[in-house]
């Protein structure tokens, strides 16, 4: 890789101000400031850290630019399964290209493909030298309070380990990079990525205790932030004490879960640890436009179509019914269709916060997602465009603020929460379980589903099934966060569960009487296949030309 060290100068004027979810850090300097002076001051060292907070926003799904929610980079992942489909909207656009790599062709698979559309080297690397030389640039320079300096340290840490999180669930290998520039070279080889791992480890642990505790997110980092999100990652690195450890830490800090669902994604809401804020005075994303009902178009002037991309029938059958167990869809899983009504209203609540379907409640109306309602269906792959209407028979509720009624044109201000209680208490249930901590594991697996919001029974499984209830209770609990596509991924689950495949949906018509027939509709136009060399993606060739001591993964040659 080439050195990634021509950072521009640092200017007081190019200092991006922080959106937090409750104030902003405006900023009207003009002048420029050599490094020396620039972190000389506590107040100037903290515009290059809240400059770091804007780089998040690429991250999640509200993301703007390369890994945007408007294809799979780094947003809306699940479209690489059978629980998401993209192409409600133009299936010509990039929004197919999420199905063209759930298809797995040998033709769209190539290293640039997967490098453009699922990889982050180039970008990742990018921040990663930003921020080394920021830390660098901190301890060389900063004259200001001892303990103000370690605050930033420690923003700028956590950061360092996003970054390298973000590729370590990408590639076995990587390259490491630290804040000490001398070492930086023009061919500087890979590592294990457990060295990556490593690094992760001390960035966040120290994070964790140099970040202020506050249980009630702000939009800026905590000592919860890093701990949780250390708790996330150490399940990657297959490190399970580490991984328990750190969620026991935020455990310790007083978060709780909400009595309702919504809560942790909304501003500052309960359950939420740390959240990525948008405002209309700074910045905002268009998530709502692209994600809200077909229908919202005419009825509150949505200036897209929505509909960009749905749930599936699959997924809509991963949920229990609110009185434990699962429901018997055979009667729905037909061709010829069916009179009988889907027992939507029979499942649980979190079904309920997450999808929209035929009926659903919905701003001030009813969802209408049958041929010709206000909401609509096309068959996927037909006609010029499918604007807005639903391939599948349902909507995205979860994300998708529904109290936006466009009055501001496409512009969301709803906060992406970037990790929330309930995913610590399943990241230590899963360490839990690979300790043989089994019966701990299985009190937070109860812990989730039996909350007042969720008021699932309690499960009394035991051995492999304690396992397959945590898998069941990720799937469910964090759908549409980001979550599947790699989880199945790291447990090596996915070459053989979405090989094969086809996602469905119910394409719904009204009769006369106004009552509904459910014709059971694949989704795709072709099986899906995971090749095994998808568990990796592809080192960039822009890597290959630049670095002499970087070779490409092997399953990619």
């Amino acid at each position: 890789m080439k050195t990634k060290l021509n950072i521009l100068l640092l200017t007081l004027a190019a200092a991006m101000p922080l959106v937090s979810c409750d104030d902003y850090l405006d900023t009207t300097p003009t002048d420029s400031a050599s490094d020396k002076v620039i972190w000389s001051k506590y107040e100037y060292a903290q515009l290059q850290a809240n400059y770091m907070y804007e780089d998040i926003k690429l991250i999640g799904v509200y993301g703007t630019g390369n890994g945007c929610s408007r294809d799979c980079s780094i947003g809306l992942s699940e479209a690489l399964t059978d629980l998401f489909k993209y192409g409600g909207y133009n299936y010509t656009s990039l929004n197919r290209i999420p199905s063209e790599m759930a298809y797995g062709g040998v033709s769209t698979l190539t290293n640039g493909y997967v490098d453009t559309y699922l990889g982050a080297w180039n970008t990742m690397y990018g921040y990663i030298s930003t921020v080394n030389q920021s830390i660098s640039n901190l301890k060389k320079y900063g004259t200001f309070d001892e303990a103000d300096k370690t605050v930033i340290e420690a923003e700028f840490r956590f950061f360092r380990a996003l970054y390298y999180s973000v590729l370590a669930k990408r590639y076995p290998e990587l390259i490491i990079y630290t804040d000490n520039m001398e070492e930086y070279k023009k061919d500087t080889p890979t590592s294990p990525v457990a060295d990556a791992y490593q690094l992760i480890y001390e960035d966040l642990t120290f994070a964790g205790e140099n970040l202020p505790v506050n249980v009630a997110p702000n939009g800026r980092l905590t000592s919860g932030a890093a701990y949780a999100l250390l708790s996330r990652v150490m399940l990657y690195a297959e490190r399970w004490a580490d991984a328990k450890a750190a969620a026991e830490e935020v455990m310790k800090q007083g978060y709780s879960m909400p009595a309702d669902l919504e809560t942790p994604f909304t501003n500052g809401g309960e359950g939420a640890i740390f959240q990525i804020c948008f405002d209309l005075t700074a910045q905002t994303h268009d998530f709502d436009a692209y994600y809200s009902p077909g229908g919202d178009k005419a009825a509150y002037g949505n200036p897209i179509s929505g509909g960009y991309g749905c749930p599936t029938q699959e997924m809509v059958e991963s949920f229990e019914l609110a009185t434990g167990g699962f429901a018997d869809w055979t009667r729905w899983h037909n061709e010829g269709g069916t009179n009988d009504t889907p027992p939507y209203a029979d499942l649980e609540p979190r079904f309920h916060h997450t999808i929209l379907y035929n009926g659903s409640a919905w701003k001030d109306r009813t969802i209408e997602a049958f041929v010709g309602g206000a909401d609509g269906w096309m068959e996927w792959m037909k006609g010029d465009l499918c604007d807005g209407k639903t391939t599948t028979g349902y909507y995205l509720r979860k994300l998708v603020d529904e109290n936006n009624l466009f009055a501001n044109g496409s512009r969301g201000t709803k906060p992406y929460t970037f990790i929330r209680y309930a995913e610590v208490l399943l990241n230590y249930a899963e360490a839990c379980y690979m300790l043989k901590e089994t019966g701990e594991a299985l009190n937070k697996v109860n812990d989730v589903r039996t909350r007042p919001a969720v008021g699932l029974p309690a499960l009394t499984v035991s051995g492999e099934n304690i396992l397959n209830a945590i898998r069941q209770e990720r799937k469910v609990e964090l759908a549409y966060e980001g979550h599947y596509y790699w989880d199945m991924r790291r447990w090596g689950l996915a070459h053989t569960a979405f090989t094969g495949i086809r996602a469905h949906g119910l394409k719904i018509e009204q009769n006369a009487n106004g009552s509904f027939t459910y014709f059971y509709v694949s989704v795709d136009d072709q099986d899906r296949n995971f090749p095994e060399k998808m568990y990796s993606c592809p080192i960039p060739e822009s890597e290959l030309d630049n670095n002499k001591a970087v070779t490409q993964i092997s399953i990619w040659n």
